[in-house]
This record gives structure tokens, sequence and C-alpha cells, in this order.
């Protein structure tokens, strides 16, 4: 099962280009579809834990699926498997290019400029993607599309993405106990009918 982890998100840091939200797509794919080890209601809700959490969102999610398959040791292999790809191509690069050769080779560059759109396919994906898993219609997309143009205004309080948070942090806590006193109270009402 280690070396299971290990491969998996040592294949998910090597062949993902762009970051934590180009390699979601990936991830899932890996973790929901091939190996079946998390639920895709439960990838849902450690995404949106991982975002939460400071660090790099891969690391983030690697960590925690170890995590939950096999304890601390887990997380540490899916977390060494998900950062050494990357580290052994920026120690490459380090070593070999300085970046003046990287900007000056005609090469190098257009690769980074045929890599840009796929990027952008790769983040807008799984955008969709989990949109489509949470239930986000177009009724319920107001709120991410007003977040977002808020925190994009600049404007002093209003841009600041951490309030977005603790405010989306208080609105779930208070829209769960809502849906949890209406279930109680539905569920009391057959039980009392039933008597």
């Amino acid at each position: 099962m280690y070396l299971k982890l290990f491969l998996t998100f040592f294949k998910i840091g090597a062949f993902t280009f762009g970051g934590g939200w180009a390699m979601i797509s990936i991830i899932e794919r890996e973790i929901v579809d091939k190996h079946k080890w998390l639920s895709r209601e439960e990838f849902l809700d450690l995404l949106a834990v991982a975002q939460a959490l400071p660090g790099i969102l891969a690391v983030n999610i690697s960590v925690a699926v170890g995590d939950r398959l096999r304890g601390v040791r887990g997380s540490i292999v899916a977390a060494l498997g998900t950062i050494l790809p990357s580290f052994s191509m920026i120690l490459a690069i380090a070593v070999f290019l300085t970046p003046d050769m990287i900007k000056s080779n005609p090469v190098v560059t257009s690769i980074f400029k045929g890599i840009r759109p796929a990027v952008v396919a790769l983040i807008i994906a799984p955008v969709l993607t989990s949109a489509r898993s949470a239930g986000i219609g177009w009724r319920t997309v107001a709120i991410p599309v007003s977040v977002a143009l808020l925190i994009w205004s600049k404007l002093p309080w209003v841009s600041n993405p951490i309030l977005y948070i603790f405010l989306g942090a208080i609105g779930g806590y208070i829209w769960f106990n809502r849906q949890h006193r209406r279930l109680k109270s539905v569920g009391s009402e057959k039980t009392g009918g039933e008597s």
C-alpha cells in the first residue's frame, strides 16, 4: 500500500504542470475513479479543507489521503511522492541551467508557451467537475462569482480572501445547524405520529 501511495502521487507530481489546481483532475481520477480510496463527496470535502489550509494544495491533499489510508506513515509517503518530482526537476534546472540560458533558449521558451493553454484547460476542468459534483447550479453560482468579483475589486477590507473564508465557515455552520434542526423536527414528528 505504501508503494502504491508513493507511486500514485509521484506520477501526479511528475506529470502535472501548472500547480495544485491543474493537478486536481488527475488526483481525482487516481484517488476516486482508479483506486477508489475516497468517494467523490469525500474528495470534494477534502479539497475544500486542503484549499483552506496553508501550503501547497497538492501536498495538502496527498497528506490527507495518506493519513486516511495509512496514518502518519501514509501521509509522509504520499507527501514525498508528490514533492520529489518537482524537487528533482528544480534541482536539475538549478544545477545545469542559469536563468539567462532559459530566457535566451528559443526551444525552452516555445515549450513554456505551448504548456500555457494546456494548464488553463487543466485548471478549468476540475472547477467544472467539482461544481457539478457539489451540486452548484446557476442559482448557487452567484455566491462564488460575487466573492470573486469582490476580491478582484481591490477595495480595502472587501478584497481580503480571508474574510470570505470566515464568512463561508460561519454560513456553513449556520446552514448545517438549520438542516440538523429541521431533520430532528421531522424525525420527532414521525416518531410522535407512530406512537
